[in-house]
């Protein structure tokens, strides 16, 4: 999916399968992401609020494997 630049303020993406997606500088705003599936998914650039989402925040995830991290990095 892609989801580049997406306004997602709220929204439940709890046991969502986001794998491959791109939400490369989406605005991710008190989502919950619990149990979601970033597999390989491009997460530059998102954000919360005015700071990139954090690695804490994504902790809660089923899986960032090979994701791309808000900041840039790949999440091993």
């Amino acid at each position: 999916a892609d989801l580049s630049e997406a306004v997602l303020t709220d929204a439940n993406l709890s046991e969502a399968d986001l794998t491959d997606a791109n939400l490369s500088g989406a605005d991710l705003t008190r989502v919950d992401f619990t149990g979601a599936n970033f597999s390989k998914a491009n997460l530059s650039g998102a954000y919360d609020g005015d700071e990139l989402v954090t690695e804490e925040q994504l902790s809660v995830a089923k899986s960032l494997a090979g994701a791309t991290m808000p900041d840039g990095s790949i999440h091993t």
